[in-house]
């Protein structure tokens, strides 16, 4: 499978836990849903966004799959950002953050590894 397909059913897969089960997605997230009532919300809005964006970008093809490519780039190196600085203020655990950090860094990573497969595939043909 290639990476672009792999991070596209993920996103898919969590994105669906986030909207049907918010309170053990964030749990998973390392945050506590009954110290943060309004978990439940983000969680889904965060679920929706990953679901959309996995959706969208599995059923596309050529240039249009690139740039979805690129925007998943952009939303995880940003989800990495924000996991960073949330451990930096003590907001997050270290286990939980560091977690959550290296999961966005991957997907930036495998959307790279994709796009640059995409290109050898565009040369051989």
């Amino acid at each position: 499978m290639d990476p672009v397909t792999g991070i596209s059913l993920g996103r898919i897969v969590i994105g669906i836990c986030a909207l049907v089960a918010p309170d053990l997605t964030a749990r998973m997230f390392g945050v506590s849903a009954a110290a943060n009532p309004q978990a439940a919300y983000l969680t889904r809005l965060f679920g929706a966004r990953e679901t959309a964006l996995g959706a969208v970008t599995l059923v596309s093809r050529g240039s249009t799959r690139r740039n979805l490519t690129l925007v998943g780039m952009a939303v995880d190196g940003t989800d990495a950002a924000t996991g960073v600085i949330e451990l930096r203020s003590k907001r997050l655990g270290l286990a939980a953050g560091a977690g959550l950090v290296a999961v966005a860094g991957f997907a930036v990573l495998s959307g790279a590894r994709g796009l640059a497969g995409g290109r050898k595939a565009a040369k051989g043909a």
